[in-house]
């Protein structure tokens, strides 16, 4: 595995490289030595933030974990990934092809249940009105939602905004 170690407001020391590269070596059962794991160890006032994205053909796979140690991030946020994997195993398999994915039954403690079915509970239409971002974050937040969907007047695609768990905004854009 290729491990990308980077910081925010953070010197990355080399007890901080060796902890996160001995953990997630704990993950190179389940990849191909060819796949990328792009760490981002950050620091926001006494929050310790780890978080962990490895994106392999055409699934990211993305944990966080904020502590006020940064070592006790480090092993979270490395069992939240293998939690992820453990409960979608079965459709992970199913959908990644040239045994990108490798899974080894033997290596779960079966901890948590794997999901074998999404479950739609309601289904919700609404029109559609061009707007900009702004104007989106303030419909968004007039509703009360954690997301919001909308068609950018500026770009003209369906575009999603989210607040996230720093209070900030995201935006989703479409690439294809």
């Amino acid at each position: 595995m290729n491990i990308i170690i980077s910081g925010k407001n953070i010197e990355i020391t080399e007890a901080l490289r060796e902890k996160v590269t001995k953990k997630v070596k704990k993950l190179e059962k389940f990849f191909n030595s060819d796949t990328e794991v792009h760490v981002t160890l950050s620091v926001q006032r006494v929050s310790q933030i780890v978080e962990i994205t490895i994106p392999f053909n055409g699934v990211t796979l993305r944990a966080e974990d904020q502590n006020e140690d940064m070592y006790t991030s480090i092993d979270r946020v490395i069992d939240l990934i293998e939690r992820q994997i453990r409960k979608n195993k079965t459709r992970l398999e199913r959908r990644l092809h040239d045994h990108d994915f490798k899974v080894d039954n033997s290596k779960f403690t079966y901890d948590v249940q794997e999901e074998t079915e999404f479950k739609v509970v309601r289904s919700k239409r609404f029109a559609v009105k061009p707007m900009d971002v702004e104007e989106a974050i303030l419909q968004m937040n007039l509703l009360g939602h954690e997301f919001f969907m909308f068609y950018n007047a500026d770009s003209r695609q369906v575009n999603v905004v989210y607040k996230r768990k720093d209070g900030n905004y995201g935006l989703i854009e479409p690439e294809f």
